[in-house]
């Protein structure tokens, strides 16, 4: 039996292609109503509701604080405010 890390296996292994997809699209600032669920859509082959799913695990995955600090900080702050509105 082997044993895995403290934050489990997933946490071990490096980012898929797909999460650092996900990454890239919240880099981008978007112009217009849908552009952003359209690039989704397109580029991802996810729908938004999916895709806002595993970006909201991505910010909780240290794999993705370390490929892209930047971004997810301000995802995270981002989610943060919103959870104090409620």
């Amino acid at each position: 039996m082997t044993a895995h890390p403290p934050n489990g296996p997933a946490e071990s292994a490096p980012l898929s292609d797909r999460d650092r997809a996900v990454l890239a699209v919240e880099r981008q600032s978007w112009a217009g109503a849908g552009a952003k669920e359209r690039a989704i859509r397109e580029r991802l082959g996810l729908s938004p509701t999916r895709y806002y799913q595993l970006l909201n695990a991505l910010l909780d995955d240290r794999r993705a604080l370390e490929e892209d600090p930047v971004t997810v900080n301000r995802l995270r702050r981002v989610r943060e405010a919103r959870r104090g509105r409620r």
